[in-house]
């Protein structure tokens, strides 16, 4: 992979509705959990960490109002760029998440660029991959940075799990932190954008993408095979390779795990399968402590928040591999540094 780097971010999350306070929140391990309008089985309000935007907006429109001022912020460290010389890649859910709203693939694209008033480069699309999106968007920023067809790339996510049937299905499925369930996730909602560059234009704080990989698992969280992590260790290998590391020289990771212990397993074993050496701390970082479940919003919140760890002097080594994963089995790994 060609490396990129990291220029800015913007985020809208339930503990903020920029970078800086989401990031911040987060570094002091705040959240704003708190009841929804929906109840569970138990006849309980369900918990969970809702954006508080200037309206109640929903539908497609929430995903846009989430998604816009991310946007627009991590673009504040570039001026008099054409937008035409600037690709947006847009992550949404993927096709077959239980309550995904209709036509995001289509309309959605459209919809943003109309709110952010910027017609962004034609090579601009939507990944509906959920959780991976952000790491294929990487994967297809720098192919075109390499390229030279584009002077900047913008990845962005919205997603929003604060949706009666994907609440109602989840639940169903035993996958939701309720009254009557404690192995569960708290559903939440963000939109958060990168701005990527070409790495020669590098700046100290910067953070850089050295390498991504990606597999499939075949023992999903809702199969009864045992798990072994298979496809999330080829991934983390092949993520290695590709930035030229091993896993000894990895400080610590970010991972999308969102509390089921599914996650924590997988995430464990993949350790133990590819490091070999001995490490006094080797610390896993996650986000959903602070603003929930966010879907195909995890990869930009993940690198906003590496990016703010380094620039503020508070994060826990220069290199890190971050991880995500799909219900459907999909698996992704990317290599970061600064």
């Amino acid at each position: 992979m060609y490396p990129v780097q990291i220029l800015g971010s913007g985020m809208v999350t339930g503990i903020g509705l920029d970078w800086a306070s989401t990031c911040a929140a987060m570094r002091c391990g705040m959240n704003r959990f708190g009841e929804t309008r929906f109840i569970d089985a138990g006849g309980k309000w369900i918990i969970g960490s809702e954006a508080l935007l200037a309206r109640p907006y929903r539908g497609r429109k929430k995903l846009e109002q989430l998604v816009v001022p991310a946007i627009k912020e991590c673009l504040l460290p570039i001026k008099n760029i054409s937008a035409d010389r600037i690709q947006l890649i847009l992550c949404v859910a993927e096709p077959h998440r239980p309550g995904r709203l209709p036509g995001i693939e289509d309309l959605l694209m459209t919809e943003v660029q109309v709110e952010v008033g910027a017609r962004f480069h034609p090579a601009s699309k939507t990944i509906a991959q959920g959780r991976v999106s952000g790491v294929m968007a990487v994967q297809e920023a720098s192919n075109l940075l390499r390229e030279g067809r584009v002077r900047y790339c913008v990845i962005a996510g919205t997603d929003s799990f604060l949706l009666s049937r994907t609440l109602a299905a989840y639940e169903s499925g035993n996958r939701l932190l309720t009254s009557k369930n404690s192995n569960g996730f708290i559903p939440g909602e963000a939109g958060a954008a990168v701005l990527m560059g070409n790495f020669k234009q590098e700046k100290a704080e910067a953070v850089r993408c050295l390498g991504v990989g990606f597999a499939r698992e075949t023992a999903i969280v809702e199969s009864e095979l045992p798990l072994r992590a298979d496809g999330m260790v080829e991934a983390f290998k092949a993520s290695l390779a590709d930035a030229s590391k091993t896993m000894g020289d990895i400080d610590y990771r970010f991972a999308d795990v969102n509390g089921e212990q599914y996650g924590f397993k997988e995430a464990t074993l993949s350790v133990m399968r590819t490091l070999r050496q001995r490490k006094d701390r080797f610390e896993i970082l996650h986000l959903a402590d602070s603003i929930g479940e966010v879907g195909a919003a995890s990869v930009p919140c993940v690198l906003g928040a590496v990016l703010a760890a380094n620039q503020k002097g508070y994060a826990l080594g220069r290199t890190a591999i971050c991880h995500f994963s799909n219900d459907d089995g999909e698996r992704a790994a990317m290599v970061v540094a600064h």
